[in-house]
């Protein structure tokens, strides 16, 4: 049985092909795309020329349709590219926006958008977090008011990645403001519909990506925009977050173990008191525990990817995942920049941009607090959390 410490030769012959793509379309591209803040669209173009912007979607839509797997190892691979902003955009488009226009959307809505996301040739973000709503996704306020074969959409929306270059946002609304988290509905917005305006926020780090407050004002949406059931959307939500959580982990200890190996090939080299820094004990011992620390962690992450291959629906083990990877990561990077000494703290190693990147790892997608509630919900009040 294919399991995620078993991959198949398939499962390494992708591995290999993403590789060369990403070293020969993206590394050399990533330090201008941090300068100029923005990511050149036609690379999203070209991956989806390559397959990789469909991963697990149907064939139908222009997908590959694989395993879980190939979604793990392409989360891997845009992890190694020095560039947390790169990776979060093209993480969002596949795995934490577009999933829920294949699965609530309707047919219309997927020729339209869900198609060109796949081919490249569209841009989305899920648009939930509000200024005054975050991990407490009940509390929005941003509104839809049913009006003929329409919805007037009103409110604002903050921190959403590819909010500002993107082409449409899944978007959280409030249907029925009174009914709690049964008036919450998704409705998709297009990004140039008259009364959408956003703004850039100047952020410590993914400097690559484009991160953005929204405004919706008046906007009027059609009514067959509506995905899935009219208050039905914070049970969507809640289904998708076990995917968006469990990419997050994969990305964090990704990107926790490239952060040690170009760490370890930095000490190889430098030398201090007439030897390299590898040769010191304290040193030495303390790239140990990390090696034991990422080992371990690794290997809940990768059972967490054989629960989702498997089409399990495991909130517990992905929150305990998403807690341990984004802590361990930040954790690894931070002791990673001290082995750097004084270059550490300068822009001529790439080890402070990931120090800045890593950051938001325990933010975003719940907090870290949010995932240790969610646990403590699980094991000591007994509550059961099903897949709608």
């Amino acid at each position: 049985m294919i399991r995620a410490t078993r991959l198949s030769e398939d499962h390494q012959m992708f591995r290999d092909s993403l590789r060369i793509f990403m070293e020969k379309e993206v590394h050399p591209h990533i330090d201008k795309w941090e300068r100029n803040q923005q990511i050149d669209r036609d690379i999203w173009k070209k991956m989806g020329e390559m397959g990789f912007m469909g991963i697990n979607f149907p064939e139908q839509y222009g997908g590959l349709n694989l395993d879980f797997y190939y979604a793990m190892i392409l989360c891997e691979e845009l992890s190694h590219c020095f560039s947390g902003g790169f990776t979060i955009s093209a993480l969002v488009i596949q795995f934490m926006s577009a999933p829920y226009l294949l699965k609530y959307g309707t047919e219309d809505l997927k020729e339209k958008y869900l198609k060109p996301v796949i081919m490249g040739d569209l841009i989305s973000a899920v648009a939930i977090t509000e200024p005054g709503a975050g991990s407490d996704v009940k509390n929005i306020r941003t509104t839809a008011v049913r009006q003929g074969d329409h919805y007037i959409i009103n409110g604002s929306k903050t921190f959403i990645t590819n909010g500002y270059y993107g082409d449409f946002f899944i978007t959280a609304v409030k249907t029925d403001p009174g009914a709690g988290s049964k008036g919450i509905s998704l409705i998709l917005i297009d990004r140039h519909a008259p009364g959408v305006s956003a703004h850039k926020i100047d952020k410590m780090g993914w400097h690559a990506s484009d991160t953005a407050e929204l405004r919706f004002d008046q906007v009027q949406v059609p009514a067959t925009n509506l995905l899935g059931e009219e208050g039905a959307g914070f049970g969507y939500l809640m289904d998708g977050l076990q995917l968006e959580r469990l990419t997050a982990a994969i990305q964090s200890i990704a990107t926790a173990e490239f952060t040690l190996q170009y760490t370890m090939d930095y000490i190889n080299v430098r030398e201090a008191f007439g030897k390299k820094l590898q040769e010191f004990q304290v040193i030495r011992h303390r790239i140990a525990q990390m090696v034991a620390d990422i080992k371990t962690t690794k290997a809940f992450v990768n059972y967490c990817c054989d629960l989702q291959n498997d089409n399990i629906y495991a909130v517990e083990d992905c929150s305990i995942a998403k807690l341990q990877a984004n802590e361990l990561a930040i954790s690894i990077v931070h002791q990673c920049l001290q082995l750097f000494g004084g270059y550490g703290f300068t822009e001529e190693y790439k080890i402070a941009r990931m120090y800045r990147d890593v950051r938001a790892g325990t933010i975003i997608g719940g907090t870290s607090e949010i995932m240790l509630e969610i646990i403590a919900k699980m094991e000591i009040d007994g509550v059961h959390y099903k897949n709608k």
